[in-house]
């Protein structure tokens, strides 16, 4: 069993972004919930843009693994974001996507039958799907930085 850590950390800045940094580079998310303004991606674009390029990532390699040469690979991706609860109105839905659609379209000549079980490893190992799909437990702690007098 092998496990990694990924470590990120975010701050927010004054021009309403939020900026993550990681392994050496950044990454500028908007500080809307959903995308109100088409400047930087919102953090839920940015959710399903980690989808999809886990969904490459795993994809490109199970293809290697059954020895499917892979063209290229395009990966559609929509979710339907409840946004009532973020925004701080009454609703009994809860607070994220409702749905997600993926449409997952492989150039390659392999046969049909090879690619649904293609699809399917890609299925069963991809992390993120995974995390989508199923409960982890998430620790958040607030950790209140006093200023020296």
């Amino acid at each position: 069993m092998s496990n990694k850590s990924i470590n990120i950390t975010g701050f927010s800045e004054s021009n309403n972004q939020f900026v993550v940094k990681s392994q050496g580079f950044n990454v500028r998310i908007s500080n809307n919930v959903s995308n109100d303004d088409n400047n930087d991606p919102s953090p839920a674009e940015f959710l399903l843009a980690g989808f999809a390029g886990s969904i490459n990532a795993v994809g490109k390699l199970v293809a290697k693994e059954l020895e499917i040469e892979l063209e290229s690979l395009l990966v559609e991706i929509s979710g339907e974001l409840e946004t009532k609860k973020a925004e701080g109105l009454r609703t009994r839905s809860r607070a994220g996507f409702r749905k997600i659609e993926v449409l997952v379209k492989p150039v390659s000549d392999a046969p049909l039958g090879l690619l649904k079980q293609w699809i399917d490893e890609v299925k069963e190992r991809c992390p993120l799907r995974d995390n989508l799909i199923n409960s982890t437990p998430v620790q958040l702690t607030l950790l209140k930085e006093f200023k020296a007098a």
